[in-house]
């Protein structure tokens, strides 16, 4: 009892009541609690509010939709895979990236084994030579012609050249035509003066307007 009761007679005894006070629900704790559900249930309503991030994913899951449909001769998680990187080297190289999907359908229909009369391999039609070289830029090991079937290499090698085009040529609708006839081609009919045939390149646009 003498300790418990030690503080009788003291100048300042302990102010108990004040204690049951103090830990009893004050208005400010009430209101924290009040906020914290009210922030609780609204987010559960509210709109993402990162649109980067939702836009992201609502883009790949788009690009995926659209492998989706096509005859790729892909399994399931790697066209899921596929939609990432086209997403990513397309934003990369400051392309929409339903851009290169609309270019993607026109040169292989999104086939990933496709060859061309030419020799053109993969998703994005390029001719071995070429992706040679662009895989010694990258530092991609180049592995023969089969390297063209790797789907994420055949979009790196693909969007990087065509950046090296638009580079070159400095016009969206010359870059594909050269895409497509050859930067060879392309640049024999500007130095003689020629109309440069720009069916290619409106075909993609087409495409390109419709997913």
């Amino acid at each position: 009892m003498g300790e418990r009761y030690s503080w009788i007679g003291a100048e300042h005894p302990p102010r108990r009541l004040s204690y049951f006070v103090e830990t009893s629900p004050s208005p400010r704790r009430f209101l924290k609690v009040t906020l914290f559900v009210v922030i609780l249930v609204l987010s559960f309503h509210l709109p993402d509010l990162n649109p980067r991030i939702s836009h992201r994913r609502e883009t790949v899951e788009e690009i995926f939709s659209l492998l989706e449909k096509q005859r790729t001769g892909l399994a399931a998680i790697t066209k899921e895979e596929l939609a990432e990187v086209i997403y990513e080297e397309a934003i990369r190289h400051n392309y929409d990236p339903k851009f290169i999907m609309a270019l993607i359908f026109v040169e292989s229909e999104c086939f990933n084994w496709a060859v061309s009369e030419k020799g053109a391999k993969g998703l994005m039609q390029i001719m071995p030579y070429v992706a040679r070289s662009i895989a010694r830029d990258l530092d991609i090991e180049w592995a023969g012609d089969r390297t063209l079937f790797n789907p994420y290499l055949n979009i790196r090698m693909g969007i990087h050249y065509l950046t090296q085009l638009m580079s070159d040529f400095d016009d969206v609708g010359v870059a594909l035509t050269a895409y497509n006839y050859g930067p060879t081609y392309v640049k024999g009919l500007i130095e003689r003066n020629e109309r440069i045939p720009l069916n290619y390149y409106q075909r993609i646009l087409s495409i390109y307007r419709t997913i």
